[in-house]
């Protein structure tokens, strides 16, 4: 019987060459990381090394008046060529690696100036991407949040735009070392378009460079990039312009409240002059201690003026008013008819109505000559002289207080009617026409 041959099971199930093993010795002897010192950046000892950089802007996070800072997303792509991670290669293409090979090679050392919080995002891994072609060119480029001081001049706010710079610069290399500047233009800003803020309207992003002298290390080269915000007045009108607008226009009410409505007319006065302080305070809480006066602070300010003017104003028509009474009592007392034969008289308008009859009937009175009949406007009232005891002290008081004819609305609440609201109206039409 014909044997069959034996096969081992080992030659059957062997297994192909690691792959990765290969490649990481080919990449090795590729780049040939090990072999230069990359300590020292490319082309040390000759020309400024030049290198590009290009930005997209992911999102504004935020705009913080209260720290004078903003928080932007972005990706920071740096180009430069270095001649020792150069290979040769038939396809032409470039290698792609991540995080774990940048620590081994130079790489610009690009800081963000005036920066106060600064991280590279590490979720799910490092986000970071080093891609090197054939000839040497090398692109980095990592997604960094930066947030960053931003000086803002609040003397208009919150009619006001604001203009903030992120600031990118080398921290050792001078310009002698490195050259830095944007790689194309004002093209190597993008943004994206769904980039949006609350209380912001993103006017425009722009490039700039310039360079930055440090009197003990030298000149080095800065990029700039430059966006300016412009506020959304919408909210401040609803929170802050308004409110104090009714307010105000509360405060003006009190000059159809009768005078002599002591009660009513003080207690609006305070609350609105209450509530214009809560206004205020409300206000300067979300902004920053600033030596200079806002806008809004004129407008809270003129309008807490025309408040605590209607309270000042009524204050002078209730001392006005006790002043004219005071004088009007002593004219009165001073016109009273003399009756011969009676002490403590008193003058008693009555009204018409009453007959001849009923006033004579009046036990202890005497009449006064009636007014003559060719005066029709002066027939509705006659004088009657009372004859009182000294003791009757309340019911002499009370008919002083009959004869006072004084009208309800005082002079002064007659203008306020019409100053107030005037004032106001051409204050708003000035400082509309200024800050807007």
């Amino acid at each position: 019987a014909s044997r069959k041959p034996h096969v081992t099971r080992t030659s059957l199930t062997k297994k192909p060459p690691d792959v990765t093993k290969s490649r990481k010795l080919k990449t090795e002897h590729l780049l040939r990381v090990d072999d230069h010192d990359f300590t020292m950046r490319p082309a040390f000892g000759g020309p400024a090394i030049p290198v590009g950089v290009d930005v997209q802007v992911e999102s504004l996070d935020s705009i913080s008046e209260v720290d004078m800072d903003f928080t932007m997303t972005l990706y920071l792509r740096h180009y430069w060529k270095d001649e020792r991670l150069s290979f040769t290669s038939t396809t032409n293409k470039s290698m792609t690696f991540d995080g774990r090979l940048v620590k081994k090679i130079w790489v610009p050392d690009v800081f963000f100036v005036h920066s106060k919080r600064s991280f590279i995002h590490d979720t799910t891994t490092e986000n970071i991407m080093l891609r090197v072609f054939p000839d040497g060119h090398v692109l980095y480029s990592l997604r960094v949040t930066v947030t960053a001081a931003c000086n803002m001049d609040f003397s208009r706010f919150p009619l006001d735009s604001q203009t903030c710079s992120l600031e990118l610069e080398s921290y050792a290399y001078t310009d002698e070392d490195l050259m830095l500047y944007w790689k194309s233009g004002d093209e190597s800003l993008s943004t994206d378009d769904k980039i949006s803020l609350s209380q912001f309207l993103i006017q425009k992003f722009h490039t700039t460079s310039r360079l930055a002298f440090y009197s003990s290390t030298g000149w080095y080269n800065r990029l700039y990039i430059n966006f300016t915000l412009r506020r959304h007045i919408f909210f401040f009108l609803l929170q802050t312009y308004f409110p104090a607008t009714l307010m105000v226009m509360l405060s003006w009410v009190s000059f159809w409240i009768d005078r002599r409505a002591v009660p009513a007319r003080v207690s609006l006065g305070i609350t609105t002059v209450l509530t214009m302080s809560t206004i205020i305070t409300g206000v300067n809480a979300s902004m920053p201690r600033v030596s200079y006066i806002k806008a809004v602070d004129i407008y809270l300010w003129v309008s807490f003026v025309f408040v605590f003017l209607s309270v000042l104003e009524y204050a002078a028509v209730n001392y006005l008013t006790t002043v004219q009474e005071r004088r009007d009592r002593k004219l009165r007392e001073r016109s009273l008819p003399c009756t011969c034969g009676m002490s403590h008289t008193r003058t008693m308008m009555l009204d018409g109505t009453y007959s001849e009859a009923d006033t004579n009937s009046l036990a202890g009175y005497t009449e006064a000559p009636m007014v003559p009949e060719d005066e029709p406007e002066k027939q509705e009232h006659m004088v009657v002289h009372l004859s009182m005891s000294s003791d009757s002290t309340a019911t002499k008081k009370k008919g002083l207080r009959a004869l006072r004819i004084m009208q309800n609305t005082h002079a002064i609440d007659k203008y306020s009617r019409m100053i107030f609201p005037g004032s106001y109206i051409i204050f708003n039409l000035i400082y509309w026409c200024v800050y807007c």
